[in-house]
Order: C-alpha cells, then sequence, then structure tokens
C-alpha cells in the first residue's frame, strides 16, 4: 500500500567532494537535530566503501538493502533505529549493484521505499566521497545537493571538480554548500567564498550557502563515545551550529510536483543508472 503519493519527502544528497571533510558527522549530526525539530528522517548510508553511519552511532544493523533486493526481507527490516527517531538504511554492498540492477529489481526497489515513504518528511543521503558514477547517480536523483567543504585547498579543489561534473556532464544548476571545522579564528564563510568566486568565474551554476558548522573538540569526543554529538551534547556550539543547519534543510522548499516524491527520487536512481 503506498501512501505516498499525496505525501512529498524532502531528499538531500551530502556530498564531499573528498574524504576527511566530515561529511558523514555532517549526515548524521544534521538527521539528528531535524528529529529534534520534530521532522521524521530516514538516512541512507551511500559511502559503501566506509559503511561508517552505524559505526558512528554504535548500531549493529542486522540486514542490509542486499537482502531487500532478494527478497528476505522488507525495507521495514532493514531501517535500524538512531537518536531521536533517526531511521537509517545500513549500507551495504547490495547498494552497488543498485546502480546494475535488472528491471524486476528496479521496480521492487521502488515499491520498498515507497512503502516507508509516508513514514518520513526528509531523506538524507550520505553519499562516498569522489565523482564516480554511482556518487553522481545519488547527487543526481536528489532534490537538493549539500556539499561539505573545509576551508583548505585539497577541499575546495575537490569540490570545485564535483561541482563541474554535476553542472557540465548532469546540468545540475543549484548547489548548497555547508562549510565545516570552522575555527573560530577565521571566517565562517570564507571555503565558501573562495568556492563561489572560482565556480560562478568558470561555470553556469548557483551555489547557496547553508551556513556553516565550528570545529570543536565536543565532536570528536562524541565520535569516540559512537553518539551523535547533537545527542550527547545538546547544549555545545558544534551541536548548535546542527541545529541551525537544519533549520535551513527545513526551510528549503519541497517540489509539490512529482519531483518531491520518494518513487521519484528512486526512478531517478535506477534510470540514470541505466545510462552508464
Amino acid at each position: 500500500m503506498s501512501h505516498s503519493s499525496t505525501h512529498p519527502v524532502q531528499v538531500v544528497a551530502i556530498s564531499g567532494g573528498k574524504g576527511g571533510v566530515g561529511k558523514t558527522n555532517v549526515s548524521v549530526n544534521l538527521g539528528v537535530a531535524l528529529g529534534s525539530l520534530g521532522r521524521r528522517v530516514t538516512l541512507l548510508d551511500a559511502d559503501l566503501g566506509l559503511a561508517n553511519v552505524d559505526v558512528l552511532l554504535g548500531l549493529k544493523p542486522r540486514h542490509t538493502l542486499k537482502d531487500v533486493l532478494d527478497g528476505t526481507c522488507s525495507l521495514t527490516d532493514v531501517l535500524v533505529e538512531g537518536p531521536k527517531g533517526l531511521s537509517i538504511v545500513p549500507a551495504a554492498s547490495g547498494l552497488q549493484e543498485m546502480v546494475q540492477l535488472k528491471p524486476q529489481e528496479h521496480a521492487g526497489l521502488i515499491g520498498a521505499f515507497s512503502e516507508i515513504a509516508y513514514r518520513m518528511d526528509v531523506l538524507l543521503i550520505d553519499t562516498a566521497a569522489g565523482i564516480s558514477d554511482e556518487v553522481m547517480s545519488f547527487l543526481c536523483a536528489a532534490q537538493e545537493v549539500l556539499l561539505v567543504v573545509c576551508n583548505e585547498p585539497t577541499s575546495i579543489t575537490d569540490a570545485y571538480a564535483l561541482i563541474k561534473v554535476l553542472n557540465q556532464r548532469y546540468g545540475v544548476q543549484r548547489v548548497r554548500v555547508v562549510c565545516n571545522m570552522v575555527r573560530s579564528d577565521e571566517r565562517e564563510d570564507a571555503a565558501f567564498v573562495k568556492l563561489k568566486n572560482v565556480t560562478e568565474r568558470f561555470l553556469d551554476v548557483h551555489l547557496l550557502s547553508a551556513g556553516s558548522i565550528s570545529y570543536d573538540d565536543h565532536l570528536r569526543r562524541a565520535v569516540q563515545k559512537q553518539r551523535a554529538v547533537t545527542d550527547l551534547y545538546p547544549t555545545s556550539r558544534v551541536a548548535k551550529d546542527f541545529v541551525a543547519l537544519a533549520e535551513i534543510v527545513d526551510s528549503w522548499p519541497i517540489p509539490a510536483q512529482a519531483r518531491g516524491h520518494l518513487e521519484f527520487f528512486v526512478e531517478q536512481l535506477v534510470k540514470d543508472s541505466r545510462l552508464h
């Protein structure tokens, strides 16, 4: 039974262009912060190489998407509960195969996501680093791309490379950017300004700032304790930054037509994968 045709879902793919920019921490803590605002959030761990959303939260998934594709369980069985009602779809090599699925498996996957669409307001996708076809499939299928950058040359160069591919090869014209690990002695939007300058000079793409996340030792401590910092240290500066980010994400418009539906996201995902 699909309730989702009338229920739009905000689909946000989170990317970093490179590793080491704190992308998974942003995904997890944004999810928890949105949960604390009363939103029903599902986080899809699409980072296959590192599959670390469950590790960050100390969860032990019993099933993966592969089991759904094999027909041995439903997507509801795969979901793992995180803090503040966050639902997590753990990463699995099954996702790698998602990009090379047979048509009947596509239908099964679309059906599986349709079944849980009515249970969520936001779907966050933690993508892998880099610009592989698989990462691109997720970024192009989502309504919003949130790019995590740090104020260091390699992060800005890699973020630019990702934006260039998204824009020139896939026609993406809008990318949202959050500056992560911002130190107290630097301008909080320094990375965004640098990226915007180079992007607007060479590409026809609109970069929008989604604010910044402070560098804060509380985050490292939360990671060591396998907890979300927004859950463990809610009064810390970094937790407040994540709540501010959640409020920004929550304010983004959700398309009312087909593009706002979860089935559309999954259909785009599998349609795009057939082009490769």
